[in-house]
């Protein structure tokens, strides 16, 4: 078939949905895509399978082969609908409010599906939400002052997209490991207390006692606010 992209299909946005079997349950990208958004909040990404999907679904494995070719046009499914959550849906009162919505809600988003962290940063998403939430990323931070021209947009995505990825990664990685050896945050640092204690008062290391000692100590919202903000103050100032 000669289509724009030579012998290679279209991308999955581009398909058209099949037409409508005369089966018992009836099929859609996006009913097979929530499906799998399912099985991956409850068991991670590798907990995810066309038999796992079809058999949630209850149908033939065979049958979701007619929506998705393979399991990267699934992944891709999977991550624009979570991008539709993190689409802003009205106006923001300026450039910096429109970022810090987008981030929180990527935020809220990647906490709420953990799987999604570990796609953050890989290839580039083009589903159509995901080129929403781009374009309204890249369009508020264009109106920043302190950037002129496509280099220095180009550079300001590169940095605030580093932040959200290695923050989210982060936190989201805190809360796995957590749940899987039954220790949270403060329990550990409890348990590594009198140590820490100990190291500290040797006096080697003068700065991470000031960190420790009289830093902030702050939820894990508040942190991710605070250091978005520094991230936006420094990706905007003036450059020389």
């Amino acid at each position: 078939m000669d289509t724009p992209y030579g012998s290679a299909p279209p991308p999955v946005w581009e398909r058209p949905e099949p037409q409508p079997r005369a089966a018992p349950v009836a099929l859609s990208r996006a009913k097979i895509a929530a499906t799998a958004i399912g099985l991956a909040d409850s068991h991670g990404l590798d907990g995810v399978s066309v038999r796992k999907i079809a058999n949630e679904l209850g149908v033939g494995p065979m049958r979701l082969y007619d929506y998705v070719t393979n399991r990267s046009e699934l992944l891709d499914l999977m991550v624009d609908a979570v991008y539709a959550e993190i689409a802003v849906t009205g106006p923001e009162s300026g450039w910096r409010a429109t970022l810090v919505a987008i981030a929180h809600r990527t935020r809220t988003a990647a906490l709420d599906h953990e799987w999604f962290a570990d796609l953050l940063g890989s290839r580039p998403h083009l589903g159509p939400n995901a080129l929403a939430v781009g374009e309204a990323t890249a369009a508020a931070l264009s109106s920043a002052p302190g950037l002129d021209g496509v280099e220095s947009l180009q550079q300001a995505l590169g940095v605030l997209n580093a932040f959200l990825i290695g923050a989210l990664r982060a936190e989201i990685t805190e809360r796995q490991v957590a749940r899987a050896t039954g220790t949270d945050e403060a329990a550990w640092q409890s348990a590594l207390g009198p140590y820490l204690t100990r190291m500290l008062e040797t006096g080697r290391y003068p700065t991470v006692a000031r960190l420790v000692h009289d830093g902030a100590h702050l939820e894990p919202e508040q942190t991710f606010h605070r250091n978005l903000t520094t991230v936006l103050d420094g990706i905007t100032t003036s450059r020389p």
